[in-house]
């Protein structure tokens, strides 16, 4: 959407005139200390709205930014306002397990497709197959980031009735943490549960395939940590336990895609290198590609 229309849109859905927001914009970065026409982003600034002004906005479009008086800057995207000032462009209300939002750094492969550097949950790109510091956190398909991830969270038997179950644990089945499956949670940018930052998402299996079938050196672990994605051999959380396995040893990671009651993931050890179908309930590493 052109910034015209954006200004036309908030205009007539606030009932303010053109020169109440003729600083409206979608620009990106972290906001100034007052509104002035002399500090732009991209040529304007985004409008500072209070929660009530933001929650008038019957239909935002996606990508639209604004300052608040609460929270830095939000922006409007997978139908929620994510705070990009604060917390790097993750969903507003991202639980973090360490100390902040993953850095968002850039890798292109040769591919031809941007991704993270690192896993989500990782605190720096992995300088071996078993480094721990880029194993990071391991998500049941189709979850936000709401603590579940977090290695150690709490577990519970409870099936969800809910895309979001309302708590951080992680729930333990044999299948679908979900009572009746939602296979929209993680389709694209906009999927109801994408806990990956603005701009980026998970990954299908034909995507990561590819970059599977990019390895030069080797079919295996070797060969995902050789390639410019360094993947780890980060391990995984059992659906029917909340136990960990194959830290080390082995490397799952989600795609997307989904196949019957199941979703599709890249697994890899030292000896091979596949994409196979999985139990939904299974906390599993997350790589996210850009849009």
């Amino acid at each position: 959407m052109k910034p015209t229309n954006i200004l036309i849109a908030i205009s007539l859905v606030l009932g303010a005139s053109l020169t109440s927001y003729a600083q409206v914009g979608i620009g990106t970065s972290s906001p100034n200390a007052a509104l002035d026409v002399t500090s732009t982003t991209n040529g304007f600034l985004p409008p500072r709205m209070t929660t009530t002004q933001r929650g008038a906005i019957a239909s935002p479009a996606v990508g639209l930014v604004i300052f608040n008086t609460t929270t830095n800057c939000l922006n409007f995207y997978g139908g929620l306002w994510i705070e990009i000032c604060g917390t790097g462009g993750y969903p507003s209300g991202a639980v973090f397990c360490g100390s902040g939002g993953t850095a968002v750094v850039d890798v292109t492969t040769s591919t031809g497709k941007t991704w993270m550097d690192r896993n989500l949950g990782a605190t720096q790109v992995a300088t071996s197959s078993t480094d721990a510091n880029s194993y990071g956190d391991l998500y049941q398909w189709g979850r936000g980031a709401d603590g579940h991830q977090c290695r150690t969270s709490a577990t519970t038997s409870t099936l969800s009735l809910t895309d979001q179950p309302g708590h951080g644990d992680f729930i333990q089945t044999a299948s679908d943490w979900r009572s009746s499956a939602n296979t929209d949670l993680w389709q694209g940018v906009n999927g109801v549960n994408n806990p990956c930052p603005s701009g980026y998402r998970i990954p299908t299996e034909t995507e990561l395939d590819a970059e599977r079938l990019s390895w030069s050196s080797s079919n295996n672990s070797a060969g995902a940590f050789a390639s410019p994605l360094k993947l780890p051999l980060a391990g995984f959380r059992f659906g029917s336990y909340g136990s960990l396995f194959d830290v080390g040893t082995g490397g799952l990671y989600w795609s997307s895609t989904i196949s019957y009651t199941n979703s599709r993931f890249l697994l890899f050890d030292s000896s091979d290198a596949s994409v196979n179908s999985g139990y939904r309930a299974n906390g599993f590493s997350v790589r996210c590609l850009k849009n």
